[in-house]
């Protein structure tokens, strides 16, 4: 089997602070750079342990992703859950993209585990029908053109692939389906964030989220200022202070 180096940025990182912890997500074929600002403002005005996993396949080569699935991204994020929980009394989740799906994913898993969750343009369909079509399709190419660095902001690039193997596409859409219905068993605290224009995930996303939850306590932001990417683009303050507040008020 193949060993790919991970490319410069995309290493996961850890951020050692007090006993709440906070797991984030990327999202499909990012990387760890996508998060690494949210990761370090939590770290540092927030004060909690902070852990940012590589999802497995991601942040080396578009062939190695090609390898890896849907039930390999929940591993990498339960894995990374596991050293929170020895380090932390209340662990939280946000995450960006189909980041934002595994933290919908495991806030309906593991609904005793999370003090809150808060998905970031995250999806549980796409209405679009040429990446469905790659789902199932015969005599496809192994590649299409990549999704990444979605930004409003000038001159801000997202470390990702520039490709998307035709494979993954089968798992993201397996991925969206199981947490398209398990949204009625998410109960915890809910922080849905919204860019109003994104062109990777349909903003119909949020409502559709915020509508099919169980939680009480929830609330849906909208993000007027950043495309898909808002973790770097000219909200990724707003979503930052947002989550410090959030977290806060539900770890005392």
């Amino acid at each position: 089997m193949a060993e790919y180096p991970i490319l410069t940025g995309a290493e996961p990182f850890y951020f050692e602070g007090n006993d709440v912890g906070v797991l984030v997500s990327h999202g499909f074929t990012g990387t760890t750079q996508s998060m690494f600002f949210l990761g370090q403002y939590l770290a540092e005005k927030g004060g909690f342990t902070v852990i940012g996993p590589r999802l497995k396949g991601h942040g080396t080569d578009p062939a190695d992703m090609a390898k890896s699935t849907a039930e390999d991204w929940i591993r990498s994020v339960e894995h990374a859950l596991e050293k929170l929980l020895k380090r932390c009394r209340k662990v939280f989740i946000t995450g960006l993209s189909m980041g934002g799906t595994l933290t919908l994913y495991m806030a309906a898993m593991y609904p005793k585990v999370f003090a809150g969750a808060a998905p970031i343009n995250g999806a549980v369909f796409l209405k679009n029908p040429g990446m469905a079509g790659l789902a199932f399709g015969n005599g496809l190419p192994e590649t299409v053109p990549g999704v990444g660095s979605d930004i409003k902001q000038p001159g801000i690039v997202e470390l990702a692939y520039p490709v998307v193997p035709v494979p993954a596409v089968r798992q993201i859409y397996a991925l969206m389906g199981a947490t398209h219905d398990l949204l009625p068993a998410v109960t915890c605290p809910l922080l849905v964030f919204q860019s109003r224009q994104d062109h990777v995930v349909h903003p119909d996303n949020a409502p559709f989220i915020f509508e099919n939850v169980s939680s009480k306590d929830k609330a849906l932001v909208w993000l007027e200022n950043s495309y898909h990417v808002a973790t770097l683009d000219n909200d990724k303050e707003l979503i930052a202070g947002r989550l410090v507040d959030f977290v806060h008020r539900l770890s005392v």
